[in-house]
């Protein structure tokens, strides 16, 4: 008989990889595997601001990380430094303030969990905001795939066919927002980035086509959430590392077929 807190774990997990494995496709297509770790560390600040403020943390960090893309588009857009630097700023320095912030409030923290995720003690609440944002962004995906796929090909192209490809960029960053807000709990903000990139990678090596790529992400992921839950029951390790850990051992598998089928 399996508990309770392990199915809801499973289940967590399950959510979280499903839309980062597809999402994760656009980051690696648009090289965007920085933006997606400099988000995930601005997300304590948001973390802190819900803690705070007494309202719900993944509210509040959609908020965060909502204000950190639509800050990070103007600067870009006034060349004021490249986007790297910016990115590097504006991530280390937000993660400071959240520490910072949660040191101030004089509460018992766990700020391990949030750093590398405790997917064991993932609650019936988070489960609503995982696949209620799960279903928006798939929903979200879904409609807006041809548009995102050529703006990711040839944005001059996009334009061209009158995609609007600054509001098609706002609106993968929002989404990017979502995950990151729902995987916290799961596997950290440390962590978030291994989720959305190690699976998406592992799949294109295997895959021709963008359709497949984002299904084989999200089986990948899939297997990787299971494998690192019941790993870490086994060997008493972190939960979200192992979930990472079994990304990369997976990754690493599918380097030699990659080969075989190359040659």
């Amino acid at each position: 008989m399996i508990d309770p807190f392990i199915l809801k774990a499973v289940a967590a997990g399950v959510g979280v990889a499903v839309i980062a494995g597809i999402l994760g496709c656009f980051v690696i297509w648009r090289r965007m595997a920085y933006f997606g770790d400099s988000l995930a560390h601005s997300a304590l600040l948001g973390v802190a601001l819900g803690l705070a403020l007494g309202i719900n943390t993944n509210l509040s960090t959609i908020i965060i990380c909502i204000f950190f893309a639509v800050i990070l588009v103007w600067l870009q857009q006034k060349k004021i430094l490249a986007t790297d630097t910016l990115l590097g700023i504006m991530a280390h320095s937000a993660l400071s303030i959240g520490m910072v912030t949660m040191s101030l409030l004089g509460q018992r923290i766990d700020l391990h969990a949030y750093l590398f995720g405790d997917i064991l003690t993932v609650t019936t609440t988070e489960l609503y905001w995982i696949y209620g944002g799960g279903a928006v962004v798939i929903a979200l995906l879904v409609a807006k795939w041809s548009s995102l796929v050529l703006m990711t090909i040839n944005e001059d192209l996009a334009m061209a066919e009158k995609i609007p490809t600054l509001r098609n960029q706002l609106l993968f960053m929002f989404l990017m927002t979502i995950i990151v807000a729902v995987s916290i709990r799961i596997i950290g903000i440390l962590l978030i980035a291994s989720m959305l990139v190690i699976p998406a990678a592992t799949a294109r090596m295997l895959v021709r086509s963008p359709e497949a790529m984002a299904i084989g992400a999200a089986i990948l992921g899939v297997i990787a959430v299971i494998l690192g839950i019941f790993c870490s029951m086994a060997f008493d390790t972190p939960s979200g590392p192992t979930i990472v850990t079994a990304c990369a051992v997976l990754f690493v598998i599918g380097l030699p077929i990659t080969y075989m089928v190359k040659k």
